[in-house]
């Protein structure tokens, strides 16, 4: 252990930083944080500025998610700290490991009254696993030892230290340093693990579902392992997708929509789910009911119970583990009854073609997002703000590796798809990382551009034009309300571009887009490429063939 007999707080709080391995914080640092900041100076961390806090959060919040190690991000007090609550909430319901470092007025003396002073620690416990204010320097190392570990375990999230004015200036005695502790998780016990492969090898039709829990990057392999002994189909959620690549050939989909898709009528067919990564946040792609199918559920934690979900059996630990496990103790039965969600895919698969050469301009969501997965190689990353769009690429978006789709079924908060690709971009450097966003969610958090050339990011930036916030125009439409009130003016997006120093590009007609793509790609930097979108498809499929299936099926 590191040990300190007289160390300034600050430069304590940045070594114990360094001793938990941080590399970057991201933020937007005020008067109040000047002494961390000249304490950072003297580190080996970098410092990323942002143009807004927010956008610091988001960063962060994506580092960890694509890491697994807890991304640090850094606001003054009050306004600065208000500003990160949207990315600790993003982080909090995503299940990503930040740690949040505010500044505070002196707490031992202040001669400013409440100015700007709100309580940022009680603002932040709701949407926290740890919130603390540092009052003394010398508990500077335990508590940023435990908030680390609590960021980082299952379930990660978002954590918060305060760190006061006057507190950083202090110096701590008899500091010592605590390094990282080994941390060996729970096992599922074997009487469990008997009863679920009983109930496997019972099954007709067991169907396998990937949640946002299971995206962890020890899981894949023992998924894998145990999709090919056992030949089980499998689909994800939006947040699961890509665990599993979206070309295996026991692949069917993703539950995009709460009912009736395609997808849906292979989880009504199941007679057993085995649910791993089951997670709240996200809408629940099935309605379990009373002497309906069974439930096997497989997580880190146990399964909240409601109304529609009551699994029959919990398998509590780590779940890599426990798919190892499972694996040795099941394999393929003859008596499977696969031939229908063979059909199924073979439906989704032949529908997920549909329009990808549609030669209309404005471009249709299916052109869009088959020319994209022509532009993007296996390793390429997507990251999505929220908008109509969304649910058209996490239906017809096919990821060949995990994590090369980011998108938020959490939060799903507008303005964090273009931090998430900027973060994404300075981890792989070497890969193709695209932004995709509304006109709205673009504009939220657009000043990142300067940040992105400023960083000399390689990035392409897709804005998809429709001069409105479109998901809510759809909602108006399947609400039956008039379409009023949410159209908006748009900047010249190629001009906006050249003004930070990136590319504009303008997509004058659906044959123009590919190769507008690839030569963002091939000239390096930062790119913007605005394409105008058609949405008439929304109704068409998505409210009016689901519509008609469900009435057929009934």
């Amino acid at each position: 252990m590191q040990k300190f007999d007289t160390i300034k707080a600050s430069d304590l709080f940045v070594r114990a930083l360094e001793n938990e391995g941080v590399e970057y914080i991201f933020g937007v640092p005020g008067e109040e944080n000047l002494d961390f900041l000249d304490s950072l100076r003297r580190s080996s961390i970098r410092l990323v500025l942002t143009r807004h806090e927010q956008s610091a959060g988001f960063m962060a919040a994506t580092y960890g998610r694509l890491t697994g190690k807890v991304g640090v991000c850094l606001a003054t007090l009050g306004p600065g700290a208000t500003n990160l609550v949207t990315a600790a909430a993003y982080a909090h319901l995503g299940a990503m490991p930040m740690m949040m470092i505010t500044g505070q007025k002196p707490v031992t003396k202040s001669k400013q009254g409440r100015f700007q002073i709100i309580d940022v620690v009680a603002m932040m416990k709701p949407i926290t696993k740890f919130a603390k204010q540092i009052v003394y320097p010398d508990t500077i190392p335990s508590l940023v030892r435990e908030a680390f570990r609590l960021a980082a375990e299952e379930r990660p999230g978002p954590v918060h230290l305060e760190l006061p004015e006057d507190i950083a200036e202090f110096d701590a005695h008899d500091a010592t340093l605590f390094y990282p502790s080994t941390v060996c998780r729970p096992q599922c016990d074997d009487m469990t693990m008997m009863l679920a492969a009983k109930m496997i090898m019972a099954a007709k039709r067991p169907l396998l579902l990937i949640g946002a829990g299971a995206n962890r990057k020890r899981i894949i392999d023992a998924l894998l392992a145990f999709i090919e002994k056992t030949q089980i189909p499998f689909f994800n959620t939006q947040m699961g997708k890509g665990v599993i690549g979206g070309y295996h050939p026991l692949y069917i989909g993703t539950a995009a929509l709460s009912e009736g898709d395609y997808v849906h009528d292979a989880i009504d067919a199941a007679d057993l789910i085995i649910n791993v990564g089951h997670d709240v946040i996200e809408k629940p792609p099935f309605f379990m009911e009373k002497g309906g199918k069974e439930v096997i559920h497989v997580s880190f934690n146990t399964a909240e119970v409601d109304d529609v979900y009551f699994p029959q059996l919990e398998m509590i630990g780590d779940i890599a583990s426990t798919f190892y496990r499972l694996t040795e103790q099941v394999k393929h039965s003859d008596e499977f009854e696969f031939d229908l969600f063979d059909e199924i895919r073979r439906c989704v698969m032949h529908h997920l073609k549909e329009n990808a050469d549609d030669p209309r301009f404005p471009m249709v969501p299916q052109r869009i997002i088959a020319d994209v997965r022509k532009v993007m190689p296996p390793s390429g990353i997507l990251a999505l703000d929220n908008g109509m769009y969304k649910i058209w690429f996490a239906r017809n978006y096919r990821a060949r590796e995990p994590n090369t789709i980011l998108l938020d079924n959490a939060l799903a908060t507008m303005g964090a798809g273009l931090p998430s690709a900027m973060m994404a971009a300075m981890l792989y450097p070497n890969r193709r990382i695209m932004a995709v966003c509304g006109d709205g969610g673009f504009m939220m958090n657009s000043q990142e551009i300067e940040t992105a050339v400023r960083l000399g990011l390689n990035l392409v930036v897709l804005i998809l034009r429709d001069d409105s916030y479109g998901m809510i125009r759809w909602k108006q439409e399947v609400g039956g309300f008039p379409d009023w009130g949410l159209e908006y003016g748009n900047p010249d997006f190629v001009k906006y571009a050249e003004s930070y120093g990136a590319t504009g590009h303008c997509v004058p007609d659906a044959e123009s887009f590919v190769p507008i793509l690839e030569n963002a790609f091939e000239a390096g930097g930062v790119h913007i490429v605005e394409a105008a979108i058609d949405y008439s498809e929304n109704k068409r499929v998505l409210i009016d063939e689901l519509g008609e299936r469900k009435t057929q099926a009934s």
